[in-house]
């Protein structure tokens, strides 16, 4: 195995947004067979170090590409493309617009302790994930539109993190 493999490489895949999942759950189970520390127990000092570098290696490509968001950008990475995730100004100012409004949706049905209405707009919200990763797959892999792709990953970075506020939301109020 090469150390400096990029992650895809060293599961073996095509660098693509599009990924089956349970192709490269095997390649990580087979990977982690190789290189688990506790093959090594009774080795030299050196070696169970390298396996520890190896373990931790494979741990990060696969907890990078198991998920749409970080795989995204480690294939805009990859391209070296940034993502401009620090300029929230360069945000469709609609899309801004729409953010707030679910937040404010969120507030209010957290504070009415309305379950109900925080599992709607989390299923709501599943739904919008899903098109934001089909566009992206479709910007990357299909049309390599870098430039749009960045966009969409930005807007996915904003959902992302509503989705979890409403999750903390929905924990709240079965509290």
């Amino acid at each position: 195995m090469d150390f400096d493999a990029d992650h895809f490489s060293l599961f073996g895949l095509p660098p693509a947004f599009r990924l089956d999942s349970v192709l490269l759950d095997g390649r990580y189970i087979e990977l982690q067979s190789q290189v688990h520390p506790d093959r090594f127990a009774s080795a030299g000092e050196s070696a169970r170090r390298l396996s520890q570098q190896w373990a931790t290696r494979v741990n990060e490509a696969y907890q990078t590409l198991r998920k749409p968001l970080p795989r995204a950008r480690y294939l805009l990475q990859l391209a070296q493309h940034e993502i401009g995730s620090e300029d929230n100004g360069a945000m469709p100012v609609d899309f801004l617009v729409e953010q707030m409004e679910w937040r404010e949706a969120v507030v209010e049905a957290r504070a009415a302790g309305d379950h109900h209405e925080l599992e709607r707009l989390h299923h709501r919200l599943q739904h919008e994930l899903q098109l934001r990763h089909e566009e992206i797959a479709e910007l990357l892999d299909d049309q390599h539109d870098l430039e749009q792709a960045a966009d969409r990953v930005r807007r996915l970075m904003f959902q992302e993190k509503l989705l979890s506020e409403i999750d903390d939301a929905i924990t709240a109020c079965e509290e």
